[in-house]
């Protein structure tokens, strides 16, 4: 109408990291440290923003220790983390799902809806032999406090875990019968919460066997024991979750051939089949001259899921965590072309369409997370209970039969499809300095049809309006 304004859409905001690394006894010993500071200056006049931290603080310490020709290593890293700002934002991290505090069945932390700041810690000691001999082993421990927050400057996925894990390889280096060498692991790991509770269990048994052609062929196999999520309800109590067993296998033709082949598959089945995947992936590498290389890589994967979170509604002041059955179809081809025209000129290409639909049916309510006998942690709306309306793309449950809705939720179909690209030429002028050009394109849709047609799907991924952006990057190294 005429009128202007000025609107704050991003803070002001200073980002410093120091890292201190110094190393003793000709590297044996190396002890370093560092520290992280993320400060936003958010006025009272732009409340808008006061979802976000004010400040952001972090910090580590980290010893590394060598003996007998560096055979034999321990090291020890530790980090903290100090977060403040506005009752909003510090509500906000502990609802987020890296820390989910508002957990029903939490008995070690709670939601605090007054804090303005939230203190974290965690750290990894380890123990390893790397040298001498065909065996190498490796063993530690892991833990992140329920409060630890890295995610301004850095990156944490979830919080509130421990894990203890254990590493055994042997290799052979010698050519012996029909092999050129042999690598086989094992590994089995642990892990709990900050409350003692025993959350998952798993170990793996993978290999290496490359022949005197250097034809290669790997493996994996990994048994999963039933498990606790504190995530599978996105905030509501913990679920456990049964085992399975999850098989991969893989075969490569010779690397130093110019044409090169490699076909992998993967195969994981849940135990009374509430979860069954499979995936077909191949590699097709050519190197027509030494300076140029051009790959490409597609793969399709199928995934079944009896329990498939769907969202989480509420009906007489209680939450309802609903659930779906769904089956997702994946295809991707990714493609790849590295030209060095000269040592200091070269040109890089990388292209992924990404093509995925799900599909869901036989909706349910979860009833009782915590039972052991999988098939009654759910119970399944009936025909009369659930209601599909296509104009308004809703379904409408009526819970207790009278008639009457008691909440509803979108349809969750989905078809996403996504097409990402980078083409980059560095040049680097003088030694050490260089300069790069970037052109990097990005296309995302989606629809909620859930029906997989790689045909249809790839003609609507082209028909979306492209994202562009054109970078310049120039660095000049000071020979001080």
């Amino acid at each position: 109408n005429g009128e202007r304004k000025n609107e704050t859409v991003e803070p002001l905001t200073n980002y410093f990291m120091f890292r201190l690394q110094k190393d003793y006894n000709q590297g044996k010993t190396i002890i370093g440290g560092m520290l992280t500071a993320t400060n936003r200056s958010i006025s009272q006049s732009d409340p808008w923003l006061n979802y976000l931290h004010k400040g952001a603080y972090t910090g580590g310490f980290d010893l590394l220790h060598s003996w007998k020709d560096r055979t034999y290593e321990i090291s020890l890293k530790t980090v903290f983390s100090y977060v403040t700002g506005s009752k909003e934002a510090i509500l906000n991290t502990q609802l987020s799902p890296v820390h989910y505090y508002q957990r029903s069945d939490a008995t070690h932390f709670s939601v605090d809806p007054n804090r303005t700041s939230l203190f974290g810690y965690g750290g990894t000691l380890e123990f390893s032999k790397s040298g001498k001999g065909h065996f190498r082993y490796s063993g530690g421990f892991t833990w992140r406090s329920p409060g630890l927050e890295l995610n301004d400057m850095g990156y944490l996925r979830s919080a509130d875990t421990s894990m203890q894990w254990t590493w055994v390889g042997y290799n052979v280096w010698k050519p012996f019968s029909i092999f050129r060498s042999l690598d086989i692991n094992f590994n089995q790991w642990s892990g709990w919460g900050f409350d003692g509770v025993n959350r998952f269990n798993g170990g793996n048994i993978n290999g290496e066997l490359v022949f005197k052609n250097y034809w290669s062929f790997y493996f994996n196999v990994n048994p999963k024991s039933k498990g606790i999520s504190v995530a599978k309800l996105r905030g509501g109590p913990s679920m456990t979750y049964p085992g399975g067993l999850n098989l991969y296998s893989g075969i490569s033709t010779d690397s130093r051939k110019s044409l090169v082949f490699q076909v992998n598959a993967s195969s994981y089945r849940g135990v009374s089949s509430l979860e069954k995947s499979h995936s077909l992936s191949a590699s097709i590498s050519y190197r027509p001259i030494s300076s140029l290389n051009i790959s490409c890589s597609p793969s399709y994967s199928v995934n079944n899921q009896i329990l498939q979170y769907v969202t989480t509604s509420q009906f007489q002041g209680d939450p309802r965590y609903l659930f779906g059955t769904m089956e997702q179809k994946t295809a991707r081809i990714t493609f790849r072309m590295d030209y060095s025209i000269t040592p200091d000129l070269s040109i890089q290409f990388y292209g992924q369409p990404f093509i995925s639909a799900g599909k869901y049916k036989q909706f349910k309510q979860i009833v009782n997370p915590n039972t052991h006998d999988f098939k009654n942690q759910y119970r399944q709306f009936t025909t009369s209970q659930i209601r599909f309306n296509g104009e308004s793309n809703t379904y409408y449950i009526d819970e207790n039969g009278d008639n009457i809705t008691d909440y509803s939720f979108s349809n969750p179909n989905f078809n996403f499809f996504q097409f990402r690209s980078n083409l980059v030429l560095r040049w680097e002028y003088r030694p050490g300095s260089t300069l790069y050009a970037v052109w990097s394109q990005g296309r995302t849709g989606y629809d909620t049809l859930g029906d997989f047609a790689f045909g249809d799907n790839f003609s609507d991924l082209f028909q979306v309006k492209p994202h562009n952006v054109f970078l310049i990057k120039c660095t000049y190294r000071l020979n001080i």
